[in-house]
């Protein structure tokens, strides 16, 4: 079992950057990848970012330029950065972590970009 929470949400203004971050515990070893997802009102959940246990990084080309992905293996956990914030930004951001046999999802942590 992994277990995900996140943290960092809020509001802010267009243009405005947040970090969002994502305490993992339980079986770590166990994680091949890990990534940000995200679901908008009355839209399906989408990937945001994407980084494996080698370090490779891939992004929805809706963020490229604007957010990055990163770990943190001593403290267990995983950032997200996103700068230029734009109100179709706005959504629930969900920490998932990949294993061989199952996909593990945190609750969410709700952002909110003004225009």
């Amino acid at each position: 079992q992994v277990q995900l929470v996140e943290s960092g949400g809020g509001l802010v203004q267009a243009g405005g950057s947040l970090r969002l971050s994502c305490a993992v515990s339980g079986s770590i070893f166990s994680i091949n990848a890990m990534g940000w997802y995200r679901q908008a009102p009355g839209k399906q959940r989408e990937l945001v970012a994407r980084i494996t246990s080698l370090g490779s990084t891939n992004y929805a080309d809706s963020v490229k330029g604007r957010f990055t992905i990163s770990r943190d293996n001593a403290k267990n956990t995983l950032y997200l950065q996103m700068n230029s914030l734009k109100p179709e930004d706005t959504a629930v951001y969900y920490c998932n972590a990949e294993t061989t046999s199952w996909h593990f999802w945190g609750r969410g942590t709700q952002v909110t970009v003004s225009s």
